[in-house]
């Protein structure tokens, strides 16, 4: 990557991908939770990077759908409204933000689309008949010790430029999960939970069916993890990477190096 980042919104369309925002460092040894608006596109078959417009919105822990050759980046956290950018920490005044602002690689450009209801970090979203369902995720804070998780569903429909509540909460609020489209279902893996009475990884499974606003609950994954990269590849479920504990407890001798698959059943 042309830009060392963390917690970027990362999307696929026509066979490119592109990365949005994340967090960086302001200085080789300065902190590196500093929210940028950087926009990239990678081509895999030229191995090459291209720097694109900016994201109207400096931001990191945000997600981005692509729905008919556009990209739709949407929440994640930064400093307040008109204030400068400076890294982020739990002591740090920051925000949840309900951004939501569509990328369209043709032109280059970036357009500003209705809000989110709920404003949120660390969320999942999927692609379903057109419309993003954001699932879950965490307020107030980037940071679990500062935020609470949430369980929240709510539905964007581009074409109308309208939000909605999806109806059906999800059964375990988390943030910091790995998430997965697979034949009109969307599955969530893993996360970070914090409460009066824990703090840690989660080895929750489920999937959310937007046609029957129902949700499944499915084998919990055999290590408890956060922060995992999830792909479904044909008829399985990927579950890969992530960390064992909350947040950075344990340091890198917690990074987990585990590759769980999960057999989805088919229609």
């Amino acid at each position: 990557m042309p830009l060392a980042t963390h917690h970027a919104a990362v999307a696929e369309s026509h066979g490119k991908i592109y990365v949005f925002g994340g967090a960086a460092q302001t200085q080789v040894a300065g902190p590196n939770q500093f929210p940028i608006d950087n926009a990239w596109e990678y081509d895999p078959t030229l191995d090459s990077w291209k720097a694109l417009a900016p994201m109207p919105t400096a931001r990191m822990a945000a997600a981005a759908t692509e729905v008919g050759g556009k990209i739709y980046v949407i929440g994640g956290a930064s400093v307040h409204p008109g204030a400068k950018i400076v890294s982020l920490g739990p002591k740090v005044p920051h925000r949840s933000l309900k951004t939501n602002e569509v990328y369209d690689p043709a032109a280059d450009k970036w357009e500003t689309r209705m809000p989110m209801p709920t404003p949120r970090n660390h969320a999942a979203a999927g692609l379903v008949d057109g419309k993003i369902y954001v699932i879950g995720g965490r307020l107030a804070s980037a940071y679990d010790s500062a935020g609470s998780n949430t369980d929240v569903v709510e539905v964007y429909d581009p074409v109308a430029d309208t939000w909605g509540a999806a109806g059906l909460r999800m059964p375990t609020a988390r943030s910091e999960m790995g998430w997965a489209t697979y034949q009109n279902r969307i599955y969530i893996a893993g996360g970070e939970i914090d409460d009066h009475h824990l703090f840690g990884a989660v080895r929750a499974v489920e999937s959310y069916d937007p046609a029957a606003n129902r949700w499944t609950e499915l084998p919990v994954m055999p290590t408890a993890r956060h922060g995992v990269s999830v792909a479904a590849v044909g008829d399985r479920l990927y579950v890969i990477g992530g960390h064992l504990q909350g947040t950075s407890i344990g340091g890198a001798q917690a990074d987990s190096d585990a590759n769980d698959v999960l057999q989805l059943a088919g229609k």
